[in-house]
Order: structure tokens, then sequence, then C-alpha cells
């Protein structure tokens, strides 16, 4: 982690970026993964209550906490949840059956309006319409199917008559009819009562439960242990609680609106709403296809279908933009697709009911891969946080050749970073990448080139940033002078200050001048950018140095600074009161500075975006050059005889 740099001029403390590499995600083996999900799937008869009762138990956990806190004996206030949560189910579930028989009591009444509708729809697009049109295929191909196949018919032989059919009916007695009736209920009805005892059971032994699960997977890290067990409770504790504080936000409203339009139970739709949003995306489109079919079943006309269309397009804006910010912002941990792919794996596996529960569960599984590291590759799959460093999804996009995205990165990262601390935090790291490559042997002449001009085009993207921070940085200075107790460190102002930035050995070198010039040029500098070629010993005579008064080189290779050594001789003899500095770029603590620059025979040396500026924007005399030592040349051996004789 870089350490955070004092807010000044050109200085954040803002939100500092981790640096930290990921650690290298093992997968699993398609062999055990396939074990796990056939285990899922043949036990899931086993499995399904134990998921259900885990994640009621997370839900409750805090209820039961609560009341414990205002002096309720445990097992009244685990008994007293459970019964309260389990008959909110059970009125519901009354409440959704008894809507139901309803609704297909009435739907013969709404016949007659539905035919108008279809019978309204068909004279408009009479004359050649579509619907004359499907119609007319449809016939056609009803008509090829029914017609008889063509076969020989042989000799007639004299008709039999047709059998009689008899049909036998055996008057079921009272015990039969009970069982045929009682029969279906038996298995949910089992399940459920499974349910309330296994969430009864753990929440009186949540501790001693937490304790074994330590022992069993975690006895040698208790800390990591411990960590992953309160962050999955309280995150899928917060979202189940949460979520259902927004679906009755959500269920409460469009039930009082079906009714005040007059759409027949509007009780059953305000219901289905609420459980049916649970179903990620797709659980409130289905919630709407009902009640509109409805409404264009009870009215003749279509005001009340665009009028119940209205009032759940206007609940979805009111919920997504307001009520679920509000309360629990991003809520899950988990990517849009991830919660997509999450509710169709879960929903083959366990149906409707995995359809409700694949949120949750996939946030379990999040956590587990958070904590853990044999499953990181979970989080990794399925969590919404970032996978790659910035500088290696920088280094990435340069690398890519896509300039444009890595401008859509840095714009976001500029939103509470400046300038200095996005080149000196991301992008030199990013580059330093690059130049471990390169030194390596992976990275090709035509990818350094990529790399390098794609930076140089990201440079260029954030200029109209660098304008807006040039603004500010004036802003800040009228302030500043106004208010002599200002005490944050600054960068030096640059007002009058001519800079030229150079690249020391190669492209990436130059890349990483024209972030340096750009950071000056916001302090309010006159900066401009020389590339390596351009302090060739061929070129340099040439390089325009009149009216320059600091020169700055920088590497990105430790390597290079011998190289260093002898451009700064060739600066300064091409110009002596030029001021000259070296820029080692390093995203770490770097060594002495003073120690470099006494080496190097330069004005200053630094090793950061932050340190190449000070040293760059600071009024200080030109160090002298040194006289450079040269050898003497010895005498040859017949010199030496000639010389004693």
């Amino acid at each position: 982690m870089v350490e955070a740099i004092p807010k000044g001029r050109g200085l954040s403390s803002r939100n500092q970026v981790s640096l930290q590499p990921n650690s290298r995600t093992a997968l699993p083996t398609f062999a055990a993964t396939a074990a796990v999900v056939a285990i899922l799937y043949f036990a899931r008869d086993v499995f399904l209550p134990l998921a259900i009762a885990v994640l009621l138990t997370f839900a409750l956990a805090p209820i039961v906490a609560w009341l414990r806190r205002i002096g309720v004996p445990r097992l009244v206030s685990v008994i007293a949840c459970v019964l309260a949560a389990f008959g909110l189910v059970a009125v519901f579930s009354f409440v959704v059956v008894s809507q139901v028989g309803e609704v297909a009591r009435n739907v013969p009444t709404y016949q007659a309006n539905i035919l108008e509708k279809v019978r309204s729809l068909k004279e408009s697009g009479s004359g050649g319409g579509i619907i004359d049109r499907l119609s007319g295929v449809i016939e056609r191909v009803g008509q090829e199917l029914d017609k008889p196949e063509s076969v020989t018919v042989p000799a007639a032989q004299p008709s039999r008559p047709d059998p009689l059919l008899v049909e036998i009916f055996t008057p079921q007695r009272p015990i039969e009819t009970l069982k045929n009736l009682i029969g279906p209920l038996i298995g949910p009805l089992a399940t459920a009562g499974l349910v309330i005892v296994v969430v009864i059971f753990m929440l009186l032994e949540r501790e001693d439960l937490r304790d074994r699960f330590i022992r069993l997977v975690g006895y040698g890290d208790l800390h990591r242990t411990t960590e992953a067990l309160q962050d999955a409770g309280r995150r899928v504790g917060q979202y189940l609680l949460m979520q259902l504080v927004v679906n009755v936000a959500y269920g409460v409203p469009i039930g009082m609106g079906l009714w005040l339009l007059g759409i027949p139970n509007a009780i059953l739709w305000g219901l289905l709403a609420i459980v049916l949003r649970f179903v990620p995306y797709i659980g409130p489109a289905i919630a709407m296809i009902l009640p509109l079919f409805l409404a264009l079943a009870v009215a003749p006309g279509w005001s009340l279908v665009l009028w119940a269309a209205a009032l759940f397009i206007a609940m979805e804006l009111v919920i997504n933009n307001v009520i679920e910010p509000w309360l629990y912002g991003s809520r899950t941990g988990l990517s849009p697709l991830a919660i997509i792919v999450a509710a169709i794996f879960w929903t083959w596996l366990w149906g409707p009911v995995g359809l409700v529960l694949s949120t949750p569960l996939t946030v379990c599984l999040v956590v587990l891969g958070k904590h853990v590291p044999q499953f990181e590759f979970l989080e990794v799959l399925f969590g919404n946080e970032p996978v790659l460093d910035p500088k290696e999804r920088l280094y990435q996009r340069l690398l890519a050749g896509d300039p444009d995205e890595a401008t859509d990165h840095a714009e976001e990262m500029l939103e509470s970073e400046y300038l200095v601390d996005f080149y000196g935090k991301v992008a030199i790291p990013a580059l330093l990448l690059g130049e471990l490559d390169r030194a390596r042997g992976a990275l090709t002449d035509e990818q350094r080139t990529r790399v390098a001009a794609s930076a140089v085009t990201l440079v260029a993207n954030l200029n109209e940033i660098a304008d807006e921070e040039a603004d500010e940085e004036d802003d800040a200075t009228e302030d500043a002078a106004q208010d002599d107790d200002a005490q944050e460190e600054e960068l030096p102002d640059g007002a009058g200050k001519t800079v030229l930035c150079i690249g020391g050995r190669g492209d990436l070198d130059n890349a990483a001048a024209a972030m340096l010039a750009q950071v000056l040029t916001v302090q309010g500098a006159t900066a401009s950018t020389a590339s390596h070629a351009d302090v060739e010993p061929s070129s340099i005579r040439s390089l325009p140095l009149e009216g320059v008064q600091t020169a700055v080189v920088g590497f990105l290779n430790a390597d290079s600074l011998n190289h260093g050594r002898f451009l700064v001789r060739r600066l300064k003899r091409a110009r002596p009161s030029l001021r000259v500095g070296v820029v080692l770029w390093t995203d770490t603590a770097a060594g002495d500075a003073g120690k470099l620059a006494g080496d190097l025979n330069a004005d200053f040396a630094a090793f950061s975006m932050t340190g190449a500026a000070i040293g760059a924007l600071t009024d200080a005399p030109a160090v002298p050059l040194k006289a450079a030592k040269r050898k003497v040349r010895r005498p040859s051996q017949a010199g030496r005889k000639s010389k004693a004789a």
C-alpha cells in the first residue's frame, strides 16, 4: 500500500488505492465441481429444507439478539420469533390461496371483454392486417395437419356395431376422500415442520454451532473464520430483512393502487408482488403480467391497462432509485451478471424455491470465497469487487491498445483523486509492469510501442481534467493567501518556471515524462517533453534548452542509472546554468535521494511523481559540473627503456 500523500496543491488525502497484487486463484477440478452439483441435485429433498432453515436463521438472529438484550429469555425469544415468522407466512399463504380461488371463479365473467378486445384488434387490422394474415396461416396449417393420408382401402367387410362405452363408478368412502385431500399436503407440511424445528434448534444452539464450525474448518485461524461467520451473518441477514422491507414498501402501494383503479383481487397482486420481488430482475416483470391481463379483461377500454402499467413503472423507479439506495446501497456484493447466472443455476437445481433463494445462497458462497483461500474463485466469479488492481487494469488496457477504456477508468478514479496521485499510484506502476515485462523478454517491441503510445494518448485525453485542476489550484492559492492559518503541505507554485521533461532510455520512459509534464502544468509551470532519442550524443546540441530552467530525466529501469550519469553531464555541458534532476520511478519506498543525486552529479533526485514535481519546481541554483577524472596514460615498455637510457 502506498502511503497517503498530504493534501495540498495537487496532493490529496482522498481515497487511497491498494496496489497489493492478488494471490493466485486456484480453480477447483471439474470432477469436484460435478460431484458437489450432483449431490445438491439428487439430495435436494434434504438440502433444500436445510438451506431455507439456515437463511431464516440468519434473518431471525438479529431479532433474537435484540430480544435477548432487552431481557427476554433465550427460549422465549427464539420460539416467539419463529412462531411470529411462520405465522405471518401461514396467513400470507391462506390469503393468497383464497384470492387465487376467487380469481378462478370469476374468470368466465371476463370472457366477454377479452373477446371484445380481440374483435376490436381484428377490425383495426382488417383489409389484409397482420391479424388476418396470421389467422390465415394458422388455418392453412391446421387444414394441412387434418388432411387424411391417401391409403389403399381394403375390400369392404361387413360393418360391426361400435362398442358401447361403459363407465364403472365406485363411490368413495369418506376415509378415502379425506386421504385424497390430505395426501398432496403431507409433503409441504412435513417440509414446513422440519424447517421450523431446524430453525428453532439453530437459533438455540447458534453459539455452539459456530464453535463447532470454527473447530471443523478454521481452528488454525480463529480470526479469519470468526470474521467470515460474522460477515456472512451480517450480509445475508441484512439482505433478507432489508429486501423484505423494500418488497413490502413495493407491494403495499401496488395493492392499494390496483384497488383504487378497480382491478379485482388487488390484495392478491400486492402479496404476489412482495414475494416475486425476491426474484432478481425478472420477479417484478412476472408480478406485473397477471394484473395487466386482468385489467385487460375487466374493462372494455384500454385506459385501465395503461394506468396499471404506469403504476408498476412508477413504483419500480421509486424503489430502484430512492428506497433501495437509501436502505442498503449495493446490498449483496454480487455482480449483476452473477445474480442472473445464480438465478438460472439454482432454479435448475431446486426449482422455483431455488429461484427465490438464489441471491442469498450466492451471497453465502461469495463470503466463503472472500475469507477461505481455497474458495477464492467464488468471490472472483460472483463478487462485484474488481479482481485486478488499478495498476494492473490500466496496464492491461494499455497493452491491449485501448486508451479510451483506460481513460474511462482514469476519469472514474479522478473523481476522488488528483492527477498527481493517479499518476504516482496507478499510471507509473502500470508502466513499471510494462518495463518489467520488457526486461524479462515478455514484451515485444511492437507491444512496448503500443503501450507507450496508448499511455501518451491517455495523457492527452486527460488534458481537460488537468485544466480543471489548474483552475482549482488557482482558487486554492487565493484562499490560502487570505488564510494565514493554512498548514497543509503543498507542491511548489510553478508560475514563471520552465521545465523540460525527458524520457531516459525508452518509449515507456517517454510516456512517464509526459505524465510528469502534465502534473507540472497543473502547478502553473511551462512544461515540455523530449524523447530519449533527443538526448543522444548526436542530437543533444539541437535540444531547445534556451529559457529552460530545469530538466528532469526519468528512468523506469534502475539499470539505466549509469546512462543517467552521462545524460546529466551532457545536459550540463550544453547549458551550464541548467538544473538537472533524475527520477528513478518506483511504486514502493525508495532509498536516499540525496545520495543518488550526488552519485549522478544531479541537482536533485526523486523516486516518485510528488518528489519529481517538488524537485523540478524548487528555487535552487544549479550544481556545478564536477570535473571528470581522466586516466593517466602509462608509457609503453619501449618508451620506459628509452627514457632510462
